[in-house]
């Protein structure tokens, strides 16, 4: 009898992870935006964010989201984003995505 709630629990929680990753995703771009703007002048911000969440492990979206809730942005949130910013798949997006408005 016990299993029947565990398991309802259980489907629960797995319908609510996509919209916790988004929520996830969505606070870690907050703390994106600032540094992109800052290290990164001239890109612009929507693609390029979209670029970095989409190359971050989880991990590093959760840290992200996290630092999303902080008042000023910390040296860790920045070398964060820059090193994912650098990696060779975010630059491929940077490329393609976040130029684009650029070249046309």
């Amino acid at each position: 009898m016990i299993r029947v709630p565990v398991l309802a629990a259980l489907l629960a929680l797995t319908a609510c992870a996509p919209v916790q990753d988004q929520i996830a995703r969505d606070a870690a771009r907050q703390s994106v935006r600032p540094v992109l703007a800052e290290r990164f002048p001239g890109v612009p911000l929507e693609p390029a964010s979209d670029c970095v969440i989409n190359n971050a492990s989880g991990a590093e979206i959760a840290q992200l989201a996290l630092a999303a809730t902080q008042s000023v942005v910390h040296p860790t949130t920045t070398a964060l984003v820059t090193e994912i910013a650098t990696r060779p798949e975010t630059i491929r997006c940077l490329a393609t995505d976040g130029l684009a408005p650029f070249l046309r």
